[in-house]
C-alpha cells in the first residue's frame, strides 16, 4: 500500500461520517450527502497522487464535497426549497463555516453533527431495524454486505430496507435536526444499538482480511462517550460504554504479529490496557449505581469486565459468567446470547453440559447458516478429546465463516484435529 493509498484509506475512516453528517445539515437530502462525499473521494483518489495529500484530508474533502454538492442543487431545480438549500451552501462558502440549524431546539445538549445525524436517523418513524442499518451505512460508511451481515438478512433485503427508510424520511418529511433534551430519552434505545452494532462490527469484522476494524470501535466508544455525558444518569448507555471499553482493552492481544486470531485463553494479558480495563470497571461500578434491573447492555458488561479483570485464564469466574447469561437469556433471548452462556457453563460445569445446551440451541434453528454454532461446538469437541467429531464440525463452520482471519484460525484448529 502507498502512502497516498494509506491516506485515502485513514481519510475515509476518520472523515466519511463528518463530511456526510454536515451535507445533511445543510441539504437535508440523504442521497445528494452520500452521493457528493462518494465524489470527493473519488476525486481524491484522482488527484492526491499527482497534487500530494493535502495538510488537512478532512477540510479537502468537507471542502470538494460540499462543491459538488452545490453544483449538484444548482443543476437539479429552481424550486423555493431549492434555493434556500443553494444559499445555505452559498453561504458556507462565503463564510467557511456550518451555520447552526435553525431546527435545532434551544437548550439540546446535542453538539456533535454526527450524533445529531444518529439521532435524525433513529426517529420514531422508522422501525428500529431500519434505525440502525440506515445509521450504519449513511453515518459511518459501512457496505451493504456489512450492514446485512450484521443483520443476518441477505444483502437484496438489506438494500430494499435501506430505500424504504429514505424514503420515508422523505414522504414524513422527518426534519433533520437536534431532538430537544425531554424527548432524548425515547430515542435511546435505537441509538444505543447503532452504537453497539458499530462496535461489534468493529470488534469482529464480518469480513474481510482482519479480526478487527479499529476505526470502527474508536468511532463507537467515541460516540457512547459523548451519549454518556448527554444522558448522564442512564444505567443502558453507561453499561454500553463500559462493554465497549472492556472488550476494546484487550484489542492488542487479540491477534499476533502475522494478524492472526488469537483465542482469549492464549493472549498474552500482559499486551492488555489494564488501564482501559479499569476505567471500564469504574464506568460499569456507575451503571450498577442507577438501576436495580439491569438492561442488557450492563448484564454483557458484567461479562466483558470479568474478563478483562481476570489476571490468568484460571482467575476467570466461569460460574459467575454462566449465571449472569442466564439472566440476559431471560432479559434479551437471543441465540447468541444462548450459545455464550453454552460456553461458560462447559468451562464451568463440564463440556458435557455445555455440548447439551449447543445441541438444543442447534435444534431451535436459531443459527442457520451461521459459523458460530459449529465453530463454537468444534471447540467443545475439541476440549474433550472428541478430534473425529471436532473435525468435522470445523469443517462445517468453514463453509459457513465470512472473515479470512477466522477462517485461517478455523483451518488451523481443523489441522491440530486431524
Amino acid at each position: 500500500m502507498t502512502d497516498v493509498d494509506a491516506a485515502l484509506t485513514s481519510a475515509f475512516s476518520a472523515e466519511w461520517g463528518r463530511v456526510v453528517a454536515t451535507l445533511i445539515r445543510l441539504t437535508g437530502d440523504f442521497a445528494l450527502a452520500e452521493d457528493a462525499a462518494q465524489d470527493a473521494f473519488v476525486a481524491a483518489a484522482k488527484r492526491w497522487p499527482v497534487d500530494g495529500v493535502p495538510d488537512r484530508p478532512g477540510a479537502w474533502l468537507t471542502t470538494t464535497a460540499r462543491n459538488g454538492a452545490l453544483d449538484r442543487l444548482r443543476r437539479a431545480t429552481t424550486e423555493a426549497r431549492k434555493l434556500r438549500e443553494v444559499a445555505a451552501m452559498e453561504a458556507l462558502e462565503l463564510h467557511g463555516h456550518v451555520a447552526e440549524d435553525p431546527a435545532d431546539g434551544t437548550g439540546s445538549a446535542v453538539t456533535d453533527d454526527r450524533l445529531r445525524l444518529i439521532f435524525t436517523c433513529c426517529h420514531p418513524a422508522l422501525p428500529l431495524e431500519s434505525r440502525v442499518a440506515l445509521t450504519l451505512r449513511t453515518l459511518c460508511g459501512l457496505t451493504v454486505p456489512e450492514i446485512a451481515r450484521a443483520f443476518g438478512v441477505g444483502e437484496a433485503a438489506m438494500t430494499k430496507r435501506l430505500v424504504r427508510a429514505r424514503q420515508k424520511i422523505a414522504q414524513a418529511g422527518i426534519p433533520y435536526r437536534v431532538p430537544a433534551d425531554d424527548v432524548l430519552p425515547e430515542r435511546l434505545d435505537g441509538v444505543l444499538a447503532v452504537l453497539y452494532l458499530l462496535f461489534t462490527e468493529g470488534y469482529s469484522a464480518t469480513a474481510g482480511p482482519g479480526v478487527v476494524r479499529e476505526d470502527l470501535s474508536a468511532e463507537a466508544i467515541r460516540l457512547t462517550r459523548v451519549l454518556a455525558e448527554l444522558v448522564p444518569d442512564d444505567a443502558e448507555v453507561h453499561g454500553l460504554l463500559a462493554l465497549e471499553l472492556a472488550h476494546d482493552a484487550r484489542r492488542a492481544a487479540r491477534t499476533d504479529a502475522a494478524g492472526e486470531l488469537v483465542p482469549l485463553e492464549e493472549q498474552d494479558r500482559a499486551r492488555w490496557d489494564a488501564g482501559q480495563a479499569a476505567d471500564a470497571a469504574a464506568v460499569l461500578h456507575r451503571a450498577r449505581t442507577l438501576t436495580a434491573e439491569p438492561g442488557p447492555y450492563l448484564l454483557q458488561a458484567e461479562v466483558a469486565v470479568r474478563h478483562a479483570t481476570a489476571a490468568t485464564p484460571e482467575a476467570t469466574d466461569w460460574a459467575a459468567i454462566a449465571a449472569v447469561y442466564a439472566r440476559l437469556a431471560r432479559r434479551a433471548p437471543s441465540p447468541y446470547v444462548e450459545l455464550s452462556r453454552a460456553v461458560a457453563v462447559a468451562m464451568a460445569h463440564g463440556v458435557d453440559a455445555g455440548l447439551a445446551l449447543l445441541d438444543q440451541l442447534g435444534a431451535s434453528g436459531g443459527l442457520d447458516g451461521n459459523h458460530y454454532l459449529p465453530a463454537a461446538r468444534a471447540d467443545l469437541l475439541r476440549r474433550a478429546g472428541r478430534h473425529p467429531e471436532s473435525a468435522e464440525a470445523y469443517r462445517a463452520a468453514l463453509t459457513r465463516v465470512t472473515n479470512d482471519a477466522e477462517r485461517r484460525y478455523l483451518r488451523r484448529r481443523l489441522a491440530e484435529v486431524s
